[in-house]
């Protein structure tokens, strides 16, 4: 019987989705590490736990290290230790290394969380990504932009998520944004390329160094245009079919990009581009499931629980590859303005119309406050065997269904 360590800094629902498929596994002892105390833990989950530690800063390797032993030493031993969050990756594999722990080290954990050491190991094997500069100085950044051109993008290199990240359509702007960040020396950024074209997500599942499995969505619109224009409401289709010509790059280059970076046996989120002239651009890749709800889209794309999947993969090593007999999409309401949700407009009319095409929502509340991402305050599921109905249904959803804030 394994003994896992899972480390859940924040007791947010979407995270202990995770915790409670690794509970329920059988033949499985599972210890909980958070900054949260036990009691925010729901009551169900609390009764499947083996162990439990809280920790006052979740993300730190020495404080991990310590709980993760005490842990070892109720439990007998550690056998896997989990986390989802991007910011845990380098502090988990830092303590695996410590304990010796089988799992992810830190140089194949640096690879993913350092966006330019990512793009520098991308370019050494050949795969395509947008051009870049770790930049150190406004005078450096410039320089690049004029022989990349504009627009660019600035990013941190440990971003996650599209946070503090700008797009830069001409010096000044570039100038500004160098300056407001204080690069310099001990402060990089990164600067790419803004690729034109559309954005998508490889989610992909390697076993012991093979490719296993893997899924396609793509955004409508990009994260970044969402994050530029407040009245828009971003959404993500997964279309049944991606066996089609027009993923054959991905579905090669995918792979490929997760070798070279040093996935062995785990879940990655790769964010790509299709640029307009056909070719493809590796954007991101973060060794961890995906985020904004894509394990529920999966879920009910393939008929089977994903986040059990993950769980199985994790502890155990294996994956029982699923069926994915349907196109699923989501949109995520995001209200305009400021202050606390008022409620919500134009649902319902869209509840009757699609009927069972909606598998699962959570309407934002009254009393809720502004969300801090271009996920929003809540979201709406839908699928159905027919990509273009969800495409359909997802393009109603945006463009009818509000969140009123005040």
């Amino acid at each position: 019987m394994p003994n896992v360590v899972f480390v859940l800094p924040f007791a947010k629902e979407s995270s202990l989705r995770f915790v409670r498929a690794a509970a329920m596994l059988p033949d499985v002892r599972l210890a909980l590490v958070s900054q949260d105390p036990v009691d925010k833990l729901p009551e169900e989950l609390r009764h499947l736990l083996a162990g439990f530690l809280r920790v006052d800063d979740g993300l730190s390797a020495a404080q991990l290290t310590v709980a993760v032993q005490k842990l070892g030493r109720q439990l007998g031993s550690v056998d896997a230790l989990l986390g989802i969050l991007e910011q845990l990756q380098e502090p988990l594999a830092e303590v695996r290394e410590t304990l010796r722990i089988r799992g992810m080290d830190r140089s194949e954990a640096s690879n993913f969380r350092d966006k330019a050491q990512m793009k520098a190991v991308l370019a050494e094997h050949g795969l395509p990504c947008a051009r870049y500069l770790l930049c150190h100085g406004v005078e450096e950044g410039v320089a690049f932009a004029r022989t990349s051109g504009y627009p660019l993008v600035g990013k941190p290199p440990f971003g996650a998520g599209a946070k503090t990240t700008e797009r830069l359509v001409d010096e000044a702007g570039l100038r500004s944004f160098l300056q407001g960040v204080r690069v310099g020396p001990e402060r990089a950024v990164l600067l790419e390329e803004f690729v034109q074209g559309s954005e998508f997500s490889f989610d992909a599942i390697t076993i012991e160094g093979r490719h296993a499995f893997h899924s396609i969505g793509e955004y409508h619109p990009t994260p970044l245009q969402v994050l530029e224009d407040p009245e828009v409401q971003w959404c993500v289709v997964l279309p049944r079919d991606i066996a089609t010509e027009r993923f054959a790059p991905i579905r090669a280059t995918g792979p490929q990009a997760l070798r070279a970076l040093g996935m062995w046996t785990g879940m990655a989120h790769m964010e790509w581009f299709l640029r307009r002239d056909g070719s493809i651009a590796i954007g991101e890749v973060a060794a961890r499931p995906p985020g904004a709800q894509f394990m529920t889209l999966m879920s009910y794309a393939h008929d089977t629980d994903m986040y059990r999947a993950f769980a199985q993969l994790m502890i155990f090593g294996s994956f029982a590859l699923p069926q994915r007999n349907y196109a699923a999409g989501a949109v995520y309401l995001r209200g305009v303005g400021n202050g606390e949700v008022k409620g919500v407009t134009g649902f319902e009319p869209l509840q009757q119309a699609l009927g069972n095409l909606i598998v699962e929502q959570k309407l934002p509340k009254p009393g809720q406050p502004k969300a801090d991402s271009y996920e929003g305050e809540g979201y709406v599921i839908v699928r159905h065997p027919d990509t273009i109905v969800v495409e359909r249904a997802v393009k109603q959803l945006a463009e009818r269904v509000r969140v009123q804030l005040g």
